[in-house]
């Protein structure tokens, strides 16, 4: 795979991301007033503001800074749970491109293997806590393993998209682990945890 991705590229990844949270603001509030403490909705609007103000500038060169900027332009908006881990996302996606001006697929593949570990080490979730996790760590798996085996862009992120939906799937059975939906306890059983069906959204916006 020899496809590159610039600046402008990225910026409208993350114009997309916005523009999908944005749309999706009701949908993530009613999941997350069923199980959690029903503000993701709210937190999605911030961070959808956030982005669609950051990438409104001119095209960047270093594609590092820019993601590390964005992150923190996050964590500024939204200082909530979802805030903090989509901001760590992007940060730890940051290092994996210092002072490139494109990214190649195999680029794309370390960004989201290094965004997973670091929503897992800044929440402190693993597989099966019912978290963003479960959509997140299937979807790095899923993509890495199809770019490895040479399938096209379009195979790999088709696979990375149902990767995460079956792993969102697997845990609505279960009974969140971590965070305040933990406090629900057996109320959570069956219930679509809210972030991963908001990492969903984003990576279906990311694939565009």
């Amino acid at each position: 795979m020899a496809q590159l991705f610039d600046g402008t590229a990225v910026e409208q990844a993350i114009l997309r991301v916005a523009g999908a949270l944005e749309a999706n603001r009701e949908f993530l509030q009613q999941l997350d007033q069923a199980s959690g403490d029903g503000d993701l909705g709210i937190t999605a609007g911030k961070i959808a503001s956030a982005l669609r103000e950051y990438a409104g500038g001119a095209a960047p060169d270093d594609l590092g800074k820019y993601l590390l900027s964005a992150g923190l332009a996050v964590n500024r908006a939204a200082s909530s749970t979802m805030g903090t881990l989509l901001a760590t996302a992007l940060m730890r996606a940051a290092k994996e491109t210092r002072s490139l001006s494109t990214l190649s697929v195999e680029n794309l593949v370390s960004m989201l293997t290094a965004a997973d570990l670091g929503i897992q080490e800044r929440g402190k979730a693993q597989p099966g806590d019912k978290t963003i996790v479960d959509a997140l760590h299937p979807a790095a798996v899923a993509f890495a393993a199809a770019v490895q085996s040479g399938a096209a862009l379009s195979e790999a992120a088709a696979a990375m998209i149902a990767a995460a939906e079956g792993g969102l799937d697997t845990v609505t059975p279960l009974r969140s682990r971590i965070g305040r939906a933990s406090w629900q306890g057996e109320r959570t059983e069956g219930q679509v945890d809210p972030g991963c069906a908001a990492l969903v959204i984003i990576l279906k916006a990311l694939a565009g």
